[in-house]
C-alpha cells in the first residue's frame, strides 16, 4: 500500500514505485475508473492498447482464426497474392 498527499490545488504525487509499475513518466496521462465505489487509475496509453488488442482478438475469432500463427499465415498469403508471387 502506498500513501499520497493531496496538495491545496488538489494535486497528488504518485509514488515512484506505483509510477514504475504503471510505466508512467512525466507528461503521461492516467484514466481514473470507478467500480463499486472504489477508484482505480491506469496508464491511459496502456489501457488504449489493451482495448485495441481485445478488439482485434474478437474480430480474429469472428473470422475463424484460433491462433496468432493462423492469422500470420493468412497475412503472408494475402501479401503474396498482392505482390504477385
Amino acid at each position: 500500500m502506498e500513501v499520497a498527499k493531496i496538495s491545496s490545488k488538489g494535486q497528488i504525487t504518485i509514488p515512484i514505485s506505483v509510477r514504475n509499475r504503471l510505466h508512467l513518466k512525466a507528461g503521461d496521462k492516467i484514466v481514473i475508473l470507478e467500480e463499486n465505489g472504489r477508484f482505480y487509475f491506469e496508464n491511459s496509453a496502456m489501457l488504449a492498447f489493451k482495448r485495441v488488442e481485445d478488439a482485434f482478438a474478437q474480430e480474429a475469432e469472428k473470422a475463424g482464426f484460433s491462433t496468432e500463427e493462423e492469422m500470420q499465415d493468412y497475412m503472408k498469403e494475402i501479401r503474396r497474392e498482392v505482390r504477385g508471387y
